[in-house]
């Protein structure tokens, strides 16, 4: 029986166990309303798992609710949680953390995955295989890397150290990667840095290999140097990718949670404590749930707000 043939038999079989009152409903509606049959279920869901939680949390934060005394009475403090956390200097802390993290991991982000993509691009022998042993770090759970740089950073035992000792002479228990103040933030940058580049990199890589090869030829025609097709063309075309790339990258390091709760915990200190981390300790180690609930909309629409400026100026650059 051939694929045809099944797919009708069970498409008959299926119309025969029908009842005839659905059948005949079924019939009698257009094709927009049997549309809206199929993704009606997909809407619920969405709806359930993302709106009613964002109402819900809007409605907390204007409360004074704990989630670990859910019997207590609840009083409206109407913007008494919002006027607080921006009066907070904890908190205007864990936002500058938040942008030191986010400006430089993306700063090194897009240089280096571009850098790979243009490598890449160049297709050279065993470009194949090199592309997927550098796309191998994007493709591991955060868990595993927090756990494994972790490992590698520890002073007495850890490679890291003695690989920056070997290049630079210096001791490698001289210093601690995630225990000194100075250099935590930067651990948590290296390693967000070397598990995220191949994807900016894979972003990168289709935006290069969507020049079409006549506009080079052209230029070649015109005596063009390899810097000057650079650029004139490559760096214009694939801007729009970088840009993109770089939207992708900002939302998702500005509220990083995991890998920084795995390798410092927000320490020493406060020294790495970024937005997500003073937003978790505030609902699940002080309880605070009204006052987390205003943080993380505050949060929410920072990222929502900055994000749409950005998309409105990636267009612009699309649309030249």
């Amino acid at each position: 029986m051939t694929e045809t043939s099944t797919v009708s038999h069970l498409a008959r079989s299926a119309a025969e166990a029908t009842p005839d009152p659905v059948a005949r409903r079924v019939r009698g509606l257009s094709d927009r309303a049997i549309a809206w049959v199929f993704i009606a279920p997909t809407i619920i869901l969405l709806l359930a798992i993302n709106i009613f939680p964002l109402i819900w949390t809007i409605h907390l934060s204007f409360t004074n609710y704990r989630a670990n005394r859910p019997n207590a009475a609840v009083t409206n403090l109407g913007v008494e949680h919002y006027s607080n956390i921006l009066s907070d200097p904890d908190v205007w802390h864990s936002m500058q953390v938040t942008a030191h993290f986010v400006f430089w991991t993306i700063a090194i982000q897009t240089v280096l995955g571009f850098a790979l993509a243009y490598l890449i691009d160049r297709k050279f022998r065993g470009h194949g295989f090199w592309t997927t042993v550098i796309l191998i770090p994007m493709m591991l759970s955060p868990a595993v890397v927090g756990n494994f740089w972790k490992f590698l950073y520890q002073p007495q035992i850890g490679l890291f150290n003695y690989i920056v000792g070997f290049f630079t002479g210096l001791e490698p228990s001289s210093f601690q990667m995630i225990g000194d103040v100075r250099l935590a933030p930067w651990s948590i940058i290296i390693v967000d840095t070397w598990m995220w580049t191949p994807y900016v990199a894979l972003i990168c890589l289709a935006g290069l290999r969507s020049i079409p090869d006549y506009i080079y030829e052209a230029a070649e025609v015109d005596r063009a140097s390899p810097w000057r097709q650079f650029w004139s063309i490559t760096l214009p075309m694939a801007m729009p990718f970088i840009m993109l790339a770089v939207l992708f990258r900002g939302i998702e390091n500005f509220k990083m949670f995991d890998m920084v709760n795995l390798l410092t915990s927000g320490g020493p200190g406060s020294t790495t404590e970024v937005a997500s981390i003073t937003l978790k300790r505030e609902a699940f180690e002080k309880w605070r749930t009204g006052y987390s609930s205003a943080f993380a909309i505050i949060l929410f629409v920072t990222v929502f707000g900055l994000a749409n400026i950005y998309v409105k100026a990636l267009n612009r650059v699309k649309s030249r």
